[in-house]
């Protein structure tokens, strides 16, 4: 069973086309849920200064992350990438 990645995001956050991009690196870009926060005032409220965060699970990596962060994040949590 594959695990759910969800990337929280909003419309023209360029940091969070950044995390993309990282995730889409280590082969992991179709298999993101992205999740704008605009439309949600609880996921606003809780992520509004803090995006773009990645989730699986209840754990959660926060920008600023490199490469090698976001990968040894997902190895932590069971998830396998292709970079």
């Amino acid at each position: 069973m594959t695990k759910e990645l969800t990337l929280y995001s909003t419309e023209g956050c360029h940091l969070c086309e950044m995390a993309l991009e990282l995730i889409k690196q280590v082969g992991l870009g179709e298999q993101v849920e992205i999740v704008d926060i605009a439309f949600d005032d609880e996921l606003f409220s809780r992520y509004g200064v803090t995006i773009p965060v990645v989730k699986v699970d209840e754990s959660e990596i926060n920008w600023p992350f490199d490469i090698l962060q976001l990968q040894q994040w997902l190895t932590v949590n069971g998830i396998t990438y292709h970079p």
